[in-house]
């Protein structure tokens, strides 16, 4: 059965818009909303909405649509200002409205529909209200009495971040979207300024809690904050005032809730979910959550099944905006890393740092500041950024495209045979700049499962060579890469279709680790390594370098990430070792570095060294970022050309925050703060990702693993599908018949619109 009496806790613009939606949809619906405020008080100036919101609200309300449109602010241009050279990018498309003027057109449309709206009147709490009404919709924002009452069934999660900012106002109108820094003696600032209606603009402040305690913020009432911020930004304001309204300095709150609804009370915009203001998310979701909810409460024969559907439509939808509002919100907490970048690939960086603008469509916005951009990086005309060359060393990669190590578990004893040979030739042949193997074991006891390939017999490195000149003749251009490793205390364990990381069920041959600890419960414990095992393993891995460049590869990539051995010895969670190489960071890197010169000395000096790290456990206690850093730091101090920046899978019990390009920021950061070529992985799938990354200059090279399964001649289709014909892919003379897209039948049918109104009762 639908409700028909709702109680609504809060009068910000979700809640508001579900009682008006609700009262629309049912006018037999009594409906209530608690507000403890006046009407007229609010926090914050300026609300921006994008045409997909305003889309939903035009077929849901026309009456309240058209109000908006009367008042709306339109504009399409960003500006970026970077060390006071301002770059505009166009054709954006922004609409906002004052805060204060949003609540009155809603609170008159609830007037005119019925619904009752008590101001300055607290809430009687969520589970009083269910008592006698069929449904409460909770829209208390972040501070939500409701979530944390019921926060035993919501389960929430709420973080909070390393910025202060402040609302502010200014009586004039930016005539862009307007981003500026201040470099100050204190530490980088930056407003965030956009106009909200003919003569008035919200300004938000922004900086690290650091710079703001070492600017004295801490210490300054609001008047004097509010002065102190027009100085510092006098010359984006041209001199004018800034003016508060209820405004505080506060830390921007992430709140994300395992459950959004209980028996009838359910959970709207930022009680439910947060998401940074830099990508102006915040009112957006309130009044799509509202449009939701009524919809699925319209549709559902029940309530509660109106509930999950509400939950099931938006949750992915918040996750997604979540993702992206955490990407900005990080981009902006490390402004500092992106300051002495060229000012217009700044500008770039700036624009695509949640992902949700990217390298195509800013070209479709603006292909005039994007064409600047690329031409600032040394794209020769026409080409995409992907296809601009990289030197490492004295090897020249065509295109900045790498074929991720991916292990196949098809070798017999260590020697790969045909299915590497067409595996590695296919996508040698797909176009990448770089195709790396598997990881290659140094020995047969460094062997993760017995189908894994090695370069311990001279039989493996003949089997090696054939690949390698297979590549190096069929696909004239692509460099081939080897990857050694050794699995430590990974080894001994099932092919990955039979059981991933479960120990054979028979044949184990012993393990060995920077310390006795099993990688998980029911695993095979790793025997200590000495000091002269240690002296035998890095003996095999200058062998396995040696058997390597005999067998052609172009580039060796040392593996010391993923919990494998040298893996190990970098970890806190798994190296306990008292010796000379365990404690410190400094002592947990001795074998790995020890390892790395030594294959260093008999790799030829003209061919790169890269290394595979993890950098950050996902794990509480274990490696992090900023160790990450510093183990970058240290490789390239012993002569690694570039780092190749992964994530995890040292410790069974790890919790990584997966999502589009999750690993980027890692490697972002390593290049950005030490200035070391790095490769980056991670959930990286299109073309336009690679080149948004590559021109934005988070990353020097992009590993893509599960694409290249996919496709195997992902590269080539992505130079297709780009209309790009230069010299950074080349298509195998074989099959240049296939260079073009095949045709397709017509998909331009009529699609069925569906609005909210035509389901009223």
């Amino acid at each position: 059965m639908r409700p028909l009496r709702v109680a609504v806790i809060g009068g910000g613009p979700g809640g508001l818009y579900a009682a008006a939606l609700l009262k629309r949809l049912d006018p037999r619906r009594d409906i209530t909303v608690w507000e403890r405020n006046a009407p007229d008080d609010t926090f914050g100036f300026g609300v921006v909405l994008s045409d997909e919101t305003l889309g939903g609200i035009e077929h849901a309300d026309p009456v309240v649509h058209a109000a908006l449109q009367a008042e709306f602010v339109r504009w399409d241009d960003i500006d970026v200002v970077h060390r006071g050279t301002r770059h505009t990018s166009g054709g954006h498309g922004f609409a906002a409205l004052g805060r204060r003027r949003l609540l009155e057109i809603l609170h008159e449309r609830c007037r005119e529909l019925g619904v009752h709206l008590r101001f300055r009147a607290e809430a009687p709490p969520a589970a009083d209200l269910a008592r006698d009404h069929d449904l409460v919709v909770a829209a208390d924002g972040v501070h939500s009495a409701t979530r944390e009452a019921h926060a035993d069934v919501f389960r929430p999660r709420v973080e909070e971040h390393r910025c202060r900012y402040i609302w502010l106002a200014a009586d004039f109108a930016f005539d862009a979207f307007r981003f500026e820094t201040a470099e100050t003696e204190h530490g980088v600032m930056q407003l965030h300024g956009y106009p909200f209606s003919a003569s008035d603009s919200t300004v938000i402040v922004e900086m690290r809690e650091e710079v703001w305690r070492a600017a004295g913020f801490d210490e300054l009432d609001v008047r004097e904050s509010v002065e102190r911020c027009a100085k510092i930004f006098t010359e984006a304001l041209g001199g004018r005032a800034l003016r508060s309204n209820n405004s505080a300095w506060t830390a921007f709150r992430t709140v994300v809730n395992e459950k959004w609804s209980h028996e009838n009370v359910v959970l709207v915009g930022d009680s439910a979910h947060t998401a940074h203001f830099s990508i102006g998310s915040g009112t957006k979701l309130a009044v799509e959550d509202a449009l939701a909810l009524a919809a699925c409460l319209q549709e559902q024969p029940t309530t509660a099944e109106a509930l999950a559907a509400y939950e099931a439509e938006r949750r992915p939808v918040v996750a997604s905006t979540q993702r992206a509002a955490r990407a900005s919100l990080e981009w902006f907490e490390n402004l500092g890393l992106y300051l002495d970048q060229p000012s217009r690939q700044f500008a770039f960086n700036l624009l695509t740092r949640s992902r949700r603008v990217t390298h195509d469509n800013l070209r479709l916005r603006d292909r005039r500041f994007t064409e600047a951009v690329e031409h600032d990086f040394g794209c020769p005309p026409g080409t995409p950024p992907m296809f601009t060359p990289l030197r490492l060393r004295e090897l020249n990669l065509r295109n900045r495209v790498v074929v991720s190590p991916m292990d196949m578990y098809s070798a017999q004893d260590g020697v790969p045979g045909d299915f590497h040979l067409v595996h590695l030739g296919a996508r040698a042949l797909g176009g990448a700049g770089l195709v790396m193997t598997e990881m290659v074991c140094v020995s047969p006891e460094g062997r993760i499962t017995p189908g894994c390939t090695g370069l311990y017999t001279p039989e493996q490195a003949a089997a090696w060579r054939r690949i390698t000149e297979f590549a190096h003749t069929r696909a004239p251009g692509t460099a081939i890469g080897v990857q050694l490793g050794h699995s430590g205390r990974k080894g001994s364990t099932k092919l990955m279709w039979e059981g991933i990381d479960e120990p054979l069920p028979d044949g184990n041959w012993p393990l060995v680790a920077a310390s006795p600890l099993p990688y998980k419960p029911g695993s095979q414990t790793p025997h200590e390594l000495t000091r002269d095992q240690l002296a035998d393993i890095r003996g095999q891995f200058t062998s396995a370098a040696r058997r390597a460049a005999e067998a052609g590869f172009d580039l060796l990539e040392l593996h010391c990430a993923h919990g494998y051995l040298l893996s190990g010895f970098l970890s806190p969670l798994t190296n306990h070792r008292t010796d000379a190489y365990g404690g410190s960071l400094t002592n947990r890197l001795r074998f790995p570095l020890e390892v790395f010169d030594a294959v260093r000395e008999v790799w030829p000096g003209d061919r790169p060294m890269t290394v595979r790290i993890s950098a950050t456990d996902w794990a509480d206690g274990g490696t992090d970022a900023a160790d990450a850093v510093e183990v970058a730091r240290a490789f390239a101090a012993h002569g690694a050309d570039a780092i190749d920046v992964s994530t995890g899978q040292v410790v069974a019990d790890e919790q990584p925050a997966y999502g589009r390009s999750y690993q980027v920021p890692f490697a972002d950061r390593i290049r950005n703060e030490t200035g070391i070529p790095v490769i980056s992985v991670g959930a990286i799938s299109s073309w336009d990702d690679v080149n948004s990354l590559i021109l934005a200059g988070r990353t020097d090279l992009c590993a893509l693993a599960r694409p290249h399964l996919y496709d195997p001649h992902w590269t080539l289709h992505a130079a297709a599908e780009q209309g790009y014909t230069g010299p950074g892919v080349a298509w195998p003379k074989q099959y240049a018949a296939g260079s073009r897209p095949p045709q397709t039948g017509r998909l331009d049918a009529p699609k069925p619109r569906l609005r909210l109104g035509d389901r009223e009762c």
